[in-house]
């Protein structure tokens, strides 16, 4: 095996942990509702998010991962050791963040990680600004769709069932949110997965393995489903006791709602091709359902240093991306100084990471008491 294939195959499976590890950190995402609302032990709620997982290819085209591999850095500006840097600022900032039960977005972790590397590497011209705006567009727009829908659904559903006793509505609901948590978990599954099928497929072709035109072959969308099933059955128990009732308590009703409007606002960010947070989606359908209740219900200072969590992420992600980038840029920028424009880039970063990227998880630490480890439930 020569030397560029090792390193290929070495980066396929790094990729690969990365996605094992977004659906261990996300698992929380597609079930926490139903855990929470006692419809689903844990361990069944797992299983049944890990299938609908996996399947979900069979529902969505791969325009995510289209967005990902070439819309966020210049393809041309891609190599191995972008990758890396990239894959590695996401996988350890997701592991910090799972770790500390904080409901990061692994999405942003990965587009943080790219976009330092690529920076590091090639500078702001490295960047595709188009489909980066696109995707930050989705920090804020995601969770608003999410709460939206979610609202109306509960207001909805309350107006339609006025009449109806409350525990003939509670069981007609558990049996819906097996619906629910399917559909959240097809559009979990349908999006997060294609953003490391876009990493992978990007990686084939900067060494000319699929051909002239960028493409994902079948073999790397199974591969990327399957380590998306498999993290999502080792669950991130840690996050699910903050999704699913340290924002609000929730209801089987408001779970279903929470969750349909979740799902509704996957299908059409993966429909349109943009790499959305299912951490963000949720969370903002969370809030919904409870400031439908009444504003008091929703434990703002929690949902505040969630949000705050968001914010730290892309920026972190970037920093360590860049950071695990610069031992392989700044020994080719030293034997190739003028092929290498971005080194004084790169250096100021390397100064800038120990001095700032503490504080950063300093502040997403000073969470809630109890929030970064999760209660039994």
């Amino acid at each position: 095996m020569s030397a560029s294939l090792s390193v290929l195959v070495f980066l396929i499976v790094v990729a690969l942990v990365f996605d094992l590890l977004n659906g261990l950190h996300d698992a929380a995402n597609s079930i926490a509702t139903i855990v929470s609302t006692r419809v689903l032990r844990p361990q069944f709620a797992v299983a049944w998010a890990a299938f609908f997982n996996f399947i979900a290819f069979l529902f969505f085209g791969l325009h995510v991962a289209q967005t990902v591999g070439t819309g966020i850095v210049s393809p041309g500006v891609v190599d191995d050791h972008l990758i890396f840097g990239a894959l590695m600022g996401a996988i350890s900032w997701n592991l910090i963040t799972w770790w500390g039960g904080i409901p990061s977005s692994s999405s942003h972790a990965l587009i943080g990680g790219l976009v330092g590397a690529g920076v590091a590497k090639g500078g702001l011209s490295a960047i595709v600004w188009a489909g980066l705006s696109k995707t930050a567009a989705a920090i804020v727009g995601s969770p608003l769709v999410g709460f939206i829908l979610a609202l109306f659904l509960v207001l909805a559903v309350s107006w339609i069932f006025v009449k109806a006793s409350p525990v003939a509505v509670d069981r007609y609901f558990r049996s819906l949110q097996f619906v629910s948590a399917s559909l959240y978990s097809l559009g979990h599954g349908g999006n997060d997965a294609q953003k490391t099928m876009g990493i992978i497929a990007v990686l084939l072709f900067t060494h000319g393995q699929t051909g002239a035109e960028f493409h994902v072959p079948l073999w790397v969308v199974l591969s990327c489903q399957a380590a998306m099933g498999i993290g999502t059955l080792f669950g991130g128990w840690r996050i699910v006791h903050t999704m699913g009732s340290r924002i609000t308590r929730l209801q089987p009703v408001q779970g279903f709602c929470a969750e349909t409007g979740g799902a509704l606002t996957l299908f059409g960010a993966t429909a349109l091709g943009i790499p959305v947070s299912t951490t963000h989606t949720i969370t903002g359908a969370i809030i919904g359902v409870g400031a439908a209740r009444r504003v008091s219900a929703v434990r703002w200072s929690v949902a505040q240093n969630i949000v705050v969590a968001w914010v730290v992420t892309l920026p972190a992600a970037a920093l360590i991306g860049a950071w695990w980038f610069l031992p392989f840029h700044s020994l080719q920028a030293r034997q190739y100084p003028r092929e290498y424009p971005a080194t004084r880039i790169g250096l100021w970063t390397a100064a800038v990471v120990p001095a700032i990227l503490p504080r950063a998880l300093h502040g997403a630490a000073a969470l809630p008491r109890g929030f970064h480890i999760a209660a039994p439930l």
